[in-house]
């Protein structure tokens, strides 16, 4: 896919994932964006940068807008879903702890992997996302356990900033994160639509 104008993501909108972290579920959804240079396709390498000591996977479902979508209702929003993809949010999970804002923690080059478009638009509270290192499974979840739907993220977003044709919404990710490692392979796959495959590397 191409490149997208803006990568909106949201953070806690699991249950599980808020408390293996030891945060509270939050109760409006916790935005915060990417920068559309942390894209790579499948198949690029993710890389390790040496001002982080850990860096994790984040395996979720992105949601492609189709039409512009300025103050719309969650209906309206659903219906301007162009698909959805497989997406890693990857995170130098010290650098957001130590930094309270997570810019930097979460926009390095090569840390938003996603997958290609899936044909359609799936019914938005029965996508499942799993994510796997080197083959073994590590997170494993449903659409329909997320704390805010996807269309109510679009429609709260929405109320903020105007989401244009292109734009990404990262919709967060599933209890099961951890460290990866130079030489691993990680994957995301939202089951039947959308997968990203990449390896890891540490910064030369």
């Amino acid at each position: 896919m191409n490149r997208p104008g803006k990568i909106v993501c949201v953070g806690r909108n699991y249950r599980e994932h808020a408390k293996e972290l030891g945060n509270d579920v939050p109760t409006a959804p916790l935005l915060f964006l990417k920068p559309p240079s942390a894209v790579i396709a499948p198949g690029a390498a993710i890389v390790m940068p040496k001002a982080s000591q850990r860096v994790d996977f984040e395996g979720e479902v992105g949601v492609v807008i189709g039409t512009t979508l300025r103050r719309a209702s969650p209906a309206q929003c659903a219906a301007g879903i162009r698909g959805v993809v497989a997406l890693n949010d990857v995170t130098a999970r010290d650098l957001q702890k130590s930094d309270g804002q997570w810019t930097r923690g979460k926009g390095f080059d090569t840390f938003c992997p996603i997958g290609p478009l899936s044909e359609g638009v799936p019914p938005l509270d029965a996508i499942t996302v799993v994510t796997r290192v080197n083959g073994e499974e590590k997170q494993r979840a449903s659409s329909a356990e997320m704390v805010f739907s996807i269309p109510d993220l679009l429609s709260y977003i929405s109320h903020i900033m105007t989401l244009e044709p292109g734009d990404v919404v990262a919709t967060g990710t599933p209890a099961g994160i951890a460290p990866l490692q130079p030489g691993d392979m990680v994957e995301v796959e939202l089951v039947g639509l959308s997968i990203v495959r990449n390896p890891v590397e540490a910064e030369a």
